[in-house]
């Protein structure tokens, strides 16, 4: 923000869903996640209100973003990149996410739930999010570059 910082945001409602072919998270099937705009949130309700505005997501006319996975490779012991689809504002771009498998456990109630970091980076302006001012210094306000990270358990379904 302003190049001198960096805002952090989260959507409060999102769904996602994941299917594997075994119990060890290694083959994974499908992952769709989707998400509400409307359910953003930098903890500044001026910010949150622009980036839900048509200069932005334009929430409006678009109300959900959405990952599809096309792709689930093994990379490293424990690491691997998650292929897929991105959609937001109507404009739809592949995007490789690295994915860090953190391992499985049976938690006190029975249960079994994986846990996995999600990360990867989009061009904004890519995706028609192309809103900018510059400042007094002759800098931009918003970064082209945004870097997603999810921190993700996922519970087995019988």
């Amino acid at each position: 923000h302003l190049m001198i910082t960096t805002v952090t945001g989260h959507f409060q409602k999102f769904h996602v869903e994941a299917e594997t072919a075994d119990e060890q998270f290694t083959e994974v099937n499908q992952v769709v996640f989707t998400a509400d705009i409307n359910s953003i949130s930098t903890n500044n309700e001026q910010r949150d209100a622009h980036l839900k505005s048509p200069d932005f997501f334009d929430a409006e006319q678009y109300p959900e973003l959405r990952f599809e996975g096309t792709k689930y490779e093994k990379v490293g012991s424990d690491d691997y990149e998650l292929h897929g689809n991105l959609t937001i504002r109507g404009i739809t771009k592949p995007l490789t996410l690295k994915v860090e498998f953190g391992g499985i456990v049976v938690d006190p109630y029975g249960q079994t739930k994986a846990g996995f970091t999600i990360m990867g980076k989009i061009s904004r302006k890519e995706f028609g999010l192309t809103w900018n001012a510059v400042t007094e210094a002759g800098s931009v306000v918003v970064s082209d570059e945004i870097k997603l990270q999810a921190e993700v358990q996922v519970i087995k379904q019988a």
